[in-house]
């Protein structure tokens, strides 16, 4: 059996990493960039919708 003493699984560091975050920047930030997201999808369907209409 392979030891991994030291080591992480890629899903272990990306939680880690969310943590961080989660912990320096707090709730206001994913409403931020939640809200970001969402205006841009907006607004890339209403570019397909005049594209393609």
């Amino acid at each position: 059996m392979a030891e991994n003493k030291g080591k992480m699984t890629v899903s272990e560091a990306g939680h880690k990493g969310g943590i961080t975050v989660r912990n320096k920047y707090g709730h206001p930030f994913y409403e931020e960039i939640g809200h970001k997201g969402g205006q841009k999808v907006k607004k890339l369907i209403e570019e397909g919708k005049r594209a393609g209409g």
